[in-house]
Parts: structure tokens; C-alpha cells; sequence
């Protein structure tokens, strides 16, 4: 995972600046602070994210591809363009159903 902050004032093409890599799941951090962060994600076909839990809201966005995302063990399926927010304590995984490429935004703080 790359953990350094991208470059700021430097207008960019988000699908294209992550590339795929055969059976693996790429991460690209955009934005990274205490407060949350924005990441990017490359996934081959076959590959995922493993289910877990946040303690944070987390906003998905499909950029390439089809994705499925799991919460609380109730399938959806997204498009390019198509979004969702993964709540908060919600068990939740990413599966491919084919290359996709995603943005994810998690927020930490408004919890108190």
C-alpha cells in the first residue's frame, strides 16, 4: 500500500492513475489524515477484501467495473458510477466479479 498523500493541486484522471496487478488487490492513498482518509483500489478478478468491521462510516465508489459488496451478509451489486455507504459496526467485504477499481472514503471523526 502506498502511504504517502498524493500529490495536491495537480489535477488528475482517478481510473487512471491505479493499475491492476494480476491476483492482487491494489491500494493508492489520495488522502490520508486522522480525521479519515481517501483511498483508491485496483482488485483482479478472483480477488477481494476479507469481511470486517469498522468503527467508521465508509462511502464506496465503483470507477471501473462491477463490484459486490456485502453488508451485514446482503448482497449488492455496483456499477461503474453506482456508490453505497458501508455503516458504521456492519460487518462487510468486497468480492470481484471481474477487474474493478473503487474509491473509498472513510470519515473518523462526528462519532462522539
Amino acid at each position: 500500500m502506498d502511504n504517502a498523500e498524493f500529490e495536491k493541486s495537480k489535477a488528475f484522471i482517478t481510473v487512471e492513475i491505479i493499475e491492476y496487478v494480476p491476483n492482487s488487490v491494489v491500494i493508492k492513498t489520495i488522502i490520508k489524515k486522522i480525521t479519515g482518509n481517501i483511498s483508491l483500489m485496483a482488485v483482479d478478478a478472483g480477488e477481494g477484501l476479507k469481511e470486517k468491521t469498522s468503527p467508521f462510516d465508509a462511502f464506496v465508489q465503483v470507477i471501473d467495473g462491477q463490484a459486490e459488496i456485502v453488508i451485514n451478509h446482503e448482497s449488492n451489486y455496483l456499477r461503474v458510477g453506482q456508490s453505497i455507504v458501508i455503516p458504521a459496526h456492519a460487518p462487510n467485504l468486497i468480492k470481484s466479479n471481474g477487474r474493478f477499481k473503487m474509491i473509498m472514503t472513510v470519515i473518523k471523526s462526528g462519532y462522539e
